[in-house]
């Protein structure tokens, strides 16, 4: 994952009093550096992003969330196939916890998925949080966030609801353009006001100086946002009266004045091919010869970068369109001494989105018939494109949208994943039908954060290191302490054994660092697995502590509230509440009619021995079997079997003993065994760390015997079988020293949706069909032409259905395709 730098040309291009001077590269050692610096962070620091689209914002408890999980190349958007993990949360706002957790398998980006929402799940607002492990490294601001409302199972509120209260002030920011105020240089003043759970308030006031004067009245112009314009006095503080939609009042000072600074306006309106950076300063003690420098770069590219001589007051600094990527672009100015003054956020348009088209072959559907839906993908000039999609069908009527201008994978991508902060009604920027759309995202990007890095932390060279890596699989990491947390001063030998819920077992062997940190990664299983680690220190020293971060929750901070909880009108909640718990009881029979009641019989035959799944031989040569009386004062698995088992020479003792079976050798001479621990393959060393106390029995297999095993078997095979490893061993109950003992989540199992199907006839389809979400289609994946079919069926409602695609391109262009079914 490496920012891609080719595509965009950075150049120097400074307009001031209508004359264009250009600098090269070499000519500035300050650019060079910047530009060296940030290239090398970016190389450091690749980010990542991820977007969830769900069949649909609100559901009862009880039900499944549908979902699937894109993650994309933080820089171009490309389809990213680093990640192969991504975690879903849902987190309770108000206890600040994370309710339910799941991890999907991520294959070529896309991770589908589902969310079981259990009864014993409260009511309330949630958020629906998702990120990979390499995510963390980055505020949690960034991590993919949504706001689902989940319903109780009656009208009634469920207790322990974990709807957030509306109490407090609004909260109103006063922003200059820029970052500072300036005085006697005339200021653009943004503000944003926003209620207790983060939704916007319309606002009207003035704003007064230290002696009471008006200065300039204002007011709101789009979801709580605005600006001002005013020449500040030197020697003055300002203080804004603000008056909200209830007829309550409030004061908010503005920041503090600064006596002398530069003032940067910018104009990405007006003009259709560049965007307009005006630049004032009234600095009196600079050096006249000195040169500010305008950097303007997206998401991790530096497209442009301009030289501002400070000999002129005023400079106007013109930056071609046609070089940006689209998206946010950050214009940062340093001044003469290279520190950061200034600082605006401006969106790039360039509409190169992909059209999703859906088109059915009927204009209306009768109950119980089949939809056949035809999906199309174009780019910005109608030519064909191949996407991958998901698309969900919901019955409008029982599941209205929470917000028509809500999210979707282009808002998501372009726009609030490079941002922090709630951003209202995101997709409105982005519906051609808003005229005033992008003055109103200008507007936006004047009183919203965006601090992906510092550009202090450039500059200096310091690149924060990468804590945690990225997962091309489930991982298993911890630590290894003494039972008083002190360090354990030298490594670790430690043994996994993973448990299936199929009751296959897998085997790992290592060891920590020096520290006793350890790390397991790149494993593969699916569902709840029950895993065992095993410790020794130096002489079977088994005084150690192990702990698995795996086990630990991170923390969780609100940084974006769920400032729009669905909202039903009580005759709609009581019509959602019947057709869910009516599609809940069709669930919960279809699944109790795969399961057949037998009466009880009686067999008579031999009683069937289970073969062990570690032994791929027959009878041994011999076997030892270990018991209290042998193994009592033995250290080792070797001091155990020494002489007693025929051929097989045991010399040395303890720690230092070497085994050899007689006959095993060649012209080199004499041909060491095969270990094998419960079927795996060990070296002698692992071996010698297993405890005597753990083991079951030992098998030998000599000549022939061993030739199941290849050339590895030539000098024999001692095959040790532990307790542990028996099929009839629980070993979760275990709580021996030195060993930790967990339950831990593997990739969830991916569930088909059910959509019943009428053209074959199925007893259960005497009962009535009044779901939610009629369909919902993952992995849509268009052809080369662009196109792709799916087919569903009607329910028992006579309702409008809502249908939704999302998706993007390998490339990285992202689109959202909408249409209606009508149900007469």
């Amino acid at each position: 994952m490496r920012a891609t730098f080719s595509h965009y040309l950075w150049t120097f291009i400074v307009l001031i009093a209508a004359s264009l001077i250009a600098f090269r590269g070499h000519e500035d050692d300050f650019i060079k550096r910047l530009v060296d610096q940030f290239r090398a962070y970016n190389r450091e620091r690749p980010t990542e992003k991820v977007y969830v689209h769900t069949d649909r914002d609100a559901y009862l408890i009880g039900e499944t969330v549908w979902l699937k999980g894109y993650i994309l190349n933080g820089f171009t958007h490309e389809a990213d196939t680093v990640s192969r993990v991504l975690y879903i949360d849902l987190v309770d706002p108000v206890a600040k916890r994370v309710r339910l957790r799941e991890q999907l398998r991520a294959t070529m980006s896309y991770a589908p998925g589902q969310l079981f929402l259990p009864d014993s799940l409260p009511a309330g607002t949630y958020q629906l949080r998702a990120y990979t492990n390499f995510m963390r490294n980055y505020p949690d601001a960034y991590f993919f966030s949504k706001t689902l409302t989940i319903l109780p199972s009656d009208e009634k509120s469920a207790a322990g609801s974990t709807t957030l209260q509306q109490n407090g002030q609004p909260d109103v920011q006063f922003l200059p353009e820029g970052g500072q105020l300036i005085a006697g240089i005339e200021n653009r003043v943004a503000f944003k006001a926003v209620n207790s759970s983060g939704r916007s308030v319309a606002v009207e006031g003035f704003i007064l100086d230290a002696k009471k004067d008006t200065v300039i009245g204002f007011s709101s112009t789009f979801l709580g946002m605005g600006y001002l314009t005013f020449k500040p006095e030197a020697g003055q503080s300002y203080t804004a009266f603000v008056q909200f939609n209830d007829g309550t009042r409030s004061n908010y000072p503005l920041p503090p004045l600064k006596a002398q600074g530069v003032v940067m306006q910018v104009d990405n309106l007006s003009h259709k091919d560049n965007i307009k950076v005006y630049l004032r300063h009234n600095k009196t003690n600079a050096d006249t010869t000195a040169k500010m420098t305008l950097v303007a770069q997206t998401r991790g590219q530096i497209v442009q970068v301009a030289i501002i001589p400070l000999s002129k007051k005023a400079s106007l600094i013109q930056l071609p369109r046609a070089q940006f990527p689209e998206g946010i672009a950050q214009l940062t100015l340093f001044d003469e001494t290279h520190v950061p003054v200034g600082e605006r956020l401006v969106f790039i348009n360039k509409s190169e989105q992909i059209n999703i088209g859906l088109m059915t072959s009927k204009t209306s559907y009768k109950n119980r018939e089949q939809v056949d839906l035809t999906i199309k993908t174009t780019d910005a000039s109608g030519k064909p494109v191949a996407a991958n999609l998901s698309l969900s069908a919901v019955d409008d009527r029982l599941a209205p949208e929470a917000d028509s201008n809500g999210a979707t994978i282009v808002s998501h991508l372009l726009l609030a994943s490079d941002l922090t902060g709630a951003i209202e009604q995101p997709d409105h920027y982005f519906n051609p039908v808003y005229k005033d759309r992008l003055t109103q995202l200008d507007l936006l990007l004047m009183t919203q954060g965006w601090r992906r890095f510092a550009w202090t932390d450039v500059l200096s060279g310091t690149i924060p290191p990468i804590k945690y890596p990225i997962e091309r699989g489930l991982s298993l990491t911890g630590r290894v302490v003494r039972p008083n947390q002190k360090d354990i001063g030298g490594k670790v030998n430690l043994t996994f054994m993973i448990l299936n819920r199929d009751s296959t077992r897998s085997f790992l062997s290592g060891q920590t660092d020096e520290a006793g940190y350890y790390g397991a990664y790149d494993l593969d299983f699916t569902d709840t697995t029950s895993l065992l680690i095993n410790g020794i220190k130096g002489s079977a020293n088994r005084n150690l502590v192990i702990t698995l971060d795996q086990l630990l929750m991170p923390t969780v901070t609100i940084a974006r509230v769920p400032y729009n909880p669905l909202e039903f009108r009580r005759d709609e909640l009581a019509e959602f509440m019947k057709r869910a718990k009516e599609y809940q009881e069709i669930e919960r029979q279809i699944r109790r009619n795969g399961e057949v009641l037998l009466q009880s019989v009686t067999v008579k035959a031999k009683k069937y021995k289970e073969p062990d799944s570690r032994t791929i031989y027959g009878t041994p040569d011999a076997s030892v079997k270990f018991d209290q009386m042998n193994t009592s004062g033995r250290q080792t698995i070797l001091d155990v079997i020494q002489g007693r088992i025929a051929g097989v020479q045991v010399t040395g003792s303890g720690f230092n003993a070497q085994v050899q079976i007689r006959g095993a050798a060649n012209f080199s001479g004499p041909v060491a065994p095969l270990f094998l621990l419960d079927g795996m393959p060990m070296d002698l060393q692992a071996i010698m760390g297993i405890s005597v106390q753990d083991v079951d029995r030992v098998d030998v297999l000599k000549g022939a015997s061993a030739a199941i095993y290849g050339s590895r078997g030539s000098g024999g095979v001692i095959s040790i079988l532990t307790k542990r490893g028996g099929a009839n061993y629980d070993f979760t109950k275990e709580v021996a020293p030195g060993t930790l003992v967990a339950k831990l989540p593997g990739y969830a199992p991916v569930r088909e949706f059910y959509a019943p199907r009428y053209d074959v006839k199925k007893p259960e389809h005497v009962r009535p069909d009044f779901r939610t979400t009629l369909f919902w289609a993952p992995m849509i994946q268009t052809s080369a032409d662009g196109q792709a079919t799916v087919s569903f069926f009607t329910s028992d409602a006579k309702t409008t259905l809502r249908l939704r695609a999302e998706g993007a391109t390998t490339g990285g262009m992202p689109g959202v395709g909408r249409g209606i079914v009508r149900v007469e």
